[in-house]
């Protein structure tokens, strides 16, 4: 309390000596004079946890100081300068998204992810708003415009034929199988956290033991159970999933995963999808994320996809690549003749990989640190 309340004298002092507005009391970051506003910082930094798999390891707000926190925070201010010098770029060479251009990408992505219905089915799994969704295409096609007026990509047949044949390993698929599964979320780490509320709760070692093994045994019934009824009745499978999977994004679909291959999956869930026979469900499997009920409805044998079935999406992927390396070269000429100004010390990122280096070397021991210093004699 007393250190928030030290900031906001400070923040206040800075306001009245410097003559700053209001608005900019809330800014972190400035680009040739443009301010970043913490707001963004912070939906940014929600986003990016939402959508990593680290998010799922706990509450990692909850230590703004903890490694994965700071990795995350590294890559967002990172993000928040070049999408500002980027954005900067755009509006003096006069770039201008309409709602025609935006229409137009989402029709091409719609067509991609293999229709609306599937499109829709992806953001909700991921947490992300259609108005969201409209707005992240509204700067990709910002930033397609803007890669265009940097260099004019042009890619040929020949070139993506080139690209075919270098890389056929790309295109050759092992044998396949298309599974659905229900997954009974059972981890020892998260439990822990959960009991512990993140570490601040004190609990004794033994006491925090036997609670765990008790709602890991918990789990385990309750998926034998199910597993029981679902040899009884497979039809019952997709609602089962929906009810009780705790993996979202495929319980919405009736737990279908899709078609993978066996080095796709963990190997206990790979091993038991790929002997189980069709249509059949399987024993309950064990893994590092829970207990899974698997049912295999279809398979593929290996095979290599044709050339001519694949031709657009290598041209799409070749012109983004072209798009990405300009933008990349513009933002590195760029950056190197913005004013950039942390108002903030927290987000400087020369602090943050201050203290990323610190904690390498705690957990390592001093080790980093001798590495570091031998590379430098070298």
């Amino acid at each position: 309390m007393k250190k928030a309340k030290l900031i906001a004298t400070l923040a206040l002092s800075a306001i009245l000596f410097t003559g700053c507005s209001l608005k900019d009391q809330n800014a972190i970051i400035k680009v040739n004079g443009k301010a970043i506003p913490k707001a963004k910082y912070e939906s940014m930094i929600d986003k990016s946890i939402n959508a990593s798999p680290l998010g799922k390891m706990g509450d990692l707000k909850a230590n703004k100081d903890g490694f994965l926190y700071l990795m995350m925070e590294q890559q967002v201010v990172n993000q928040l300068v070049i999408e500002e010098i980027l954005n900067q770029e755009a509006q003096k060479r006069g770039i201008k998204v309409t709602n025609k251009d935006v229409e137009k990408e989402l029709k091409n992505i719609i067509k991609q992810m293999g229709g609306k219905d599937r499109l829709t089915e992806t953001l909700k799994a991921n947490n992300v708003s259609v108005s969201q969704f409209k707005r992240d295409v509204q700067t990709q096609v910002k930033m397609k415009k803007l890669a265009d007026s940097v260099k004019k990509t042009k890619i040929t047949d020949a070139d993506c034929e080139k690209y075919y044949n270098e890389h056929i390993d790309m295109f050759k698929y092992p044998d396949q199988v298309r599974a659905s599964h229900i997954l009974i979320g059972a981890n020892p780490y998260q439990m822990q956290l959960e009991l512990t509320d993140n570490g601040k709760k004190e609990v004794k070692v033994e006491e925090l033991k036997a609670k765990i093994e008790k709602q890991m045994k918990e789990k385990e019934d309750l998926a034998n159970k199910l597993d029981k009824e679902l040899k009884a009745d497979s039809s019952k499978f997709a609602d089962y999933a929906k009810k009780y999977s705790t993996d979202e994004g495929s319980a919405k679909r009736g737990g279908d995963l899709g078609f993978f291959a066996q080095d796709k999956m963990v190997p206990e869930f790979a091993q038991a999808a790929f002997a189980a026979k069709p249509n059949t469900v399987t024993d309950v499997v064990k893994t590092q994320y829970g207990f899974h009920i698997i049912m295999v409805t279809d398979r593929k044998s290996a095979s290599t996809t044709p050339y001519k079935k694949v031709k657009n999406s290598i041209k799409d992927y070749l012109n983004a690549q072209q798009q990405v390396n300009a933008l990349d070269k513009l933002t590195t000429t760029a950056k190197k003749k913005a004013k950039i100004e942390y108002l903030d010390e927290r987000y400087n990122p020369d602090n943050i990989q201050k203290k990323l280096t610190r904690q390498v070397d705690d957990m390592t021991d001093g080790q980093a640190e001798k590495v570091r210093e031998t590379s430098k004699e070298k």
